[in-house]
């Protein structure tokens, strides 16, 4: 079997050599629509042998058996033609066949795909690369998955893209303690990658005991992701997890629809989610809002969304920056609705670094449910683990830092991380929910005498780094130039 870490390596190197893939994220994108042709067309095998009377929703000639498969087929010139002009636009404008909703799963899937790919036999070469895994082995597609994952994280240096990846320690522990179960209903308005909902999907398996159980989670959840590449990306995520037709997520901007056009019978129990945050909104989103919640801040419509599509009784864990805690404003009249329709029962204060390299800005993930009013919040502060300074993409957060949090969170008492405010508290404080850990030593603003030299200090060594890297680009084009 062949080194599944390697053989995704082996892709990247040769997409590298092509002059149309000049970035991380086109390079990503490209592999994403590949990989989701080669995971249908081995799912596809499964559903023949299953099903005499499965009709494939494309034709002959763009599956992926017929025109992929064979190492010494199209090439070169032949193969660029073949998928610019008959296999792309075809699947772009697929109509409806035998299944409906598998027709509108690719259709969405590929409206915004591109092939940035220039020489055919180098392209040639990816899809050999691709046809090395099998999807339908299970030993293969766990393996995959591992490497998809990293292939997700890899986003986090590919431009603004980061944006799309939660940390799956994160990810986990929001799902863990939320704790949807087999019947409810589950939504991530903002899914990314989809790793919110593929955490979800492997939380409610292990409930599972029949194959009612498992019909029940192939249609129990919802997203909605607004920019293309994460789409395509969740599409395929979501098939590696075993949904066959994941067309409950849908390619789309979830604040484009106006509040009130949300009803009851969309409403669901659970919501996990990571709202995009510190971005503005296009001109005219806000005023699908009510006019005392209108704002351009992602994060905050996210916030008054959640609040409408959560069923009574409903449970959502969410990540947040601190601007949404501190801020006031439109910002504060939506965590006094907040704090008067929901029970903001947890909120675990992460430290800086944990969205490292893509945003510095510190986070705070909240559990709440819909229904009763909020009568105290109780916090918890999670500490770097011992030795740590600070996360970065090499020393990422992992769920075992979590276990503490867990052992507290059904027993809680005060302690050096968790302490609790009263709801008088807050609505004293004008609904400020930034509240420090009181347990640890005030220091105020610091000393100014002790502060500067600090600051000269980081400035200089700055100005160093900033020469090392002019010296090491002006070698390297140098050597570009002579060669």
């Amino acid at each position: 079997m062949p080194n599944l870490n390697n053989l995704v390596k082996s892709i990247q190197d040769i997409m590298r050599k092509d002059a149309g893939t000049y970035g991380d994220a086109q390079r990503i994108e490209q592999m994403a629509w590949l990989f989701f042709l080669k995971i249908f067309d081995d799912r596809e095998e499964q559903l023949e042998l299953f099903d005499d009377a499965y009709q494939s929703p494309l034709k002959d000639h763009l599956r992926w058996r017929n025109w992929a498969a064979d190492e010494e087929g199209m090439t070169g010139d032949a193969l660029l033609d073949f998928i610019n002009n008959t296999l792309l636009p075809a699947v772009k404008n697929l109509t409806a066949g035998q299944d409906k909703r598998m027709t509108a799963l690719i259709r969405m899937t590929f409206e915004d795909a591109n092939n940035y790919m220039k020489n055919g036999t180098l392209l040639r070469q990816v899809i050999n690369k691709v046809n090395g895994i099998d999807f339908n082995a299970s030993e293969d597609r766990h393996l995959f998955g591992d490497i998809y994952e990293k292939i997700l994280k890899d986003l986090q240096s590919a431009g603004n893209a980061g944006e799309f990846y939660t940390p799956r320690a994160v990810t986990q522990f929001i799902v863990d303690q939320v704790n949807p179960q087999l019947g409810e209903t589950l939504m991530d308005p903002a899914c990314g990658t989809g790793g919110f909902l593929t955490c979800a999907i492997e939380h409610l398996r292990k409930q599972a005991k029949t194959e009612e159980d498992e019909r029940t989670i192939q249609t129990c959840f919802s997203g909605i992701e607004k920019k293309h590449l994460p789409h395509v990306l969740c599409m395929t995520n979501l098939m590696l997890h075993g949904i066959d037709v994941p067309a409950s997520v849908r390619h789309d901007n979830t604040l484009s629809r106006p509040l009130t056009d949300w009803k009851p019978k969309e409403y669901v129990d659970v919501i996990v989610t990571n709202p995009p945050f510190g971005g503005m909104e296009e001109d005219g989103i806000e005023t699908n809002y009510p006019s005392d919640f209108r704002t351009r801040e992602t994060a905050d419509l996210f916030l008054v969304l959640l609040m409408r599509v959560l069923k009574p009784g409903g449970r959502a864990g969410l990540v947040l920056p601190d601007g949404t805690l501190f801020g006031e404003g439109v910002k504060t009249r939506i965590k006094e609705k907040l704090l008067t329709e929901c029970n903001l029962h947890t909120i675990v204060r992460l430290p800086n670094g944990v969205f490292n390299p893509y945003t510095g800005i510190r986070t705070n993930l909240l559990f709440f449910d819909k229904g009763q009013p909020t009568k105290e919040v109780w916090y918890y502060e999670h500490p770097y683990p011992p030795g740590a300074k600070s996360y970065n993409k090499t020393k990422p957060i992992h769920i075992e830092e979590f276990e503490p949090e867990k052992k507290w969170w059904k027993k809680r008492q005060e302690n050096e991380h968790a302490w609790r405010v009263s709801i008088e508290d807050i609505v004293a404080n004008n609904y400020n929910l930034d509240i420090k850990n009181p347990h640890n030593a005030d220091t105020g603003p610091g000393n100014v005498d002790e502060l500067l030299p600090q600051y000269e200090a980081l400035l200089e060594d700055i100005a160093t780094t900033r020469g090392k890297l002019r010296n090491e680009l002006h070698q390297a084009l140098s050597a570009t130039a002579q060669g």
